[in-house]
């Protein structure tokens, strides 16, 4: 009897020790970091209303499974992004860590999610040196690599017979990746290359500098709310006219707004546009208009894509989040419905795309703001520059 009873027991035992894994399963977490706070955090705040639109399109259930998303404010500081990835990993036990605007924060916290196991997925910040010798099989991006766009400007500029031009960016590790990346396309005279100090809001002296350059074009990239100041700095001191400006990431659907009239005619190189004229990106643009009153941006863009991402491969393990291995070869098909259409990754896990340019013209009103519309594709099907770098073979 006393025999009987152990075995009893010891099935049970077992059978609460194999069950536990399938219940532990039953709810997919997410964290998702960005910047919610400071003059940024309108960024963040699109970002995060496009993770909810995305998962109320997959009826709060990502690969099928109950989710959780845990929400993280880097506050535009790596160090507080990095203890914010180690809480959720070791705090809340995340499945995947997602977000992160900010190069230099990307490069915090990417190493510190990867290291411990757990998978990133990157839906804005693009380093090279996560696209080259930092790859990592646990790491992907729904976005772009730094270097990739102003690439396309530089070719776009090239083609266009621009044959001087100064540039200007943050002094930052993405700053320094746009302005390589448009220098590699792009073959005229550098009048000048100019590093502002991150999070500057007056370029007054920068401006008065640029002007006695007088270069027959300029370049910027000017994030967030750096280039509403820096746009609204140069057509208040009359340059609109006089020294044309071409950019990237600082014309866009969350600065309009902002700067209405002085966005008018501008030139940028992006991948994504609101009217690309696909199954989810109608769905996408259409239903945040519904919610918010305004467009999304493509920050929002790429965050919705990466919640679908997950989706694809949760659903393609059938909800066994233990599968990494799988689910890593799930991503690697990216297949899923994207907000750019067509969707192919690199051996480095960093999207294979189009690059179009595109031009703010004036709205359906003379009440309306400035949209951003399509007008050539400048690269198709554009690698980044940094794959060959990249040792994973797959």
């Amino acid at each position: 009897m006393q025999n009987t009873t152990r075995t009893i027991l010891a099935g049970l035992l077992a059978a609460a020790f194999f069950a536990a894994p399938a219940s532990a399963q039953q709810k997919l977490k997410i964290g998702f970091i960005t910047t919610l706070s400071g003059p940024t955090g309108a960024i963040g705040a699109d970002m995060k209303q496009s993770v909810e639109l995305a998962l109320d399109h997959l009826n709060r259930k990502v690969g099928g499974l109950d989710t959780e998303v845990i929400y993280g404010d880097d506050q535009f500081k790596p160090d507080v992004g990095k203890q914010v990835a180690d809480e959720m990993l070791k705090r809340h036990q995340v499945n995947f860590v997602s977000g992160i605007i900010w190069s230099n924060v990307m490069l915090a916290v990417a190493p510190t999610v990867t290291g411990a196991g757990t998978l990133m997925i990157g839906t804005n910040a693009g380093p090279h040196q996560l696209a080259g010798a930092m790859c990592s099989e646990l790491y992907f991006t729904t976005s772009w690599q730094n270097d990739q766009t102003p690439e396309a400007m530089g070719k776009y500029m090239q083609d266009a017979g621009i044959n001087d031009v100064y540039i200007m960016a943050p002094n930052y590790a993405a700053g320094k990746d746009m302005l390589t990346g448009f220098k590699r396309y792009y073959k005229g005279r550098i009048v000048e290359e100019v590093y502002t100090r991150l999070g500057q809001t007056d370029y007054q002296a920068e401006i008065s500098q640029l002007r006695a350059k007088n270069p027959k074009a300029v370049f910027v990239f000017y994030p967030g709310g750096m280039g509403i100041q820096f746009l609204k700095q140069y057509s208040e001191a009359g340059l609109r006219g006089k020294y044309p400006l071409y950019s990237v990431y600082t014309v866009d659907e969350l600065s309009i707004p902002a700067v209405k009239h002085a966005a008018l005619g501008q030139l940028e190189t992006r991948y994504w546009s609101q009217d690309l004229k696909n199954d989810a990106n109608v769905r996408f643009v259409g239903d945040y208009k519904k919610r918010h009153g305004r467009p999304p941006s493509f920050y929002g863009a790429q965050s919705y894509d990466g919640i679908m991402l997950i989706d694809s491969a949760v659903r393609a393990v059938k909800g066994n989040l233990s599968d990494k291995k799988g689910m890593i070869a799930a991503m690697r098909k990216a297949d899923f419905k994207s907000t750019r259409g067509k969707f192919t990754f690199g051996q480095n896990h960093h999207p294979i795309q189009n690059f179009y340019l595109l031009k703010a013209v004036a709205g359906a009103t003379p009440a309306s703001d400035p949209v951003m519309e399509i007008q050539k594709t400048v690269f198709t099907n554009h690698k980044d520059s940094y794959v060959k770098d990249c040792k994973m073979k797959w």
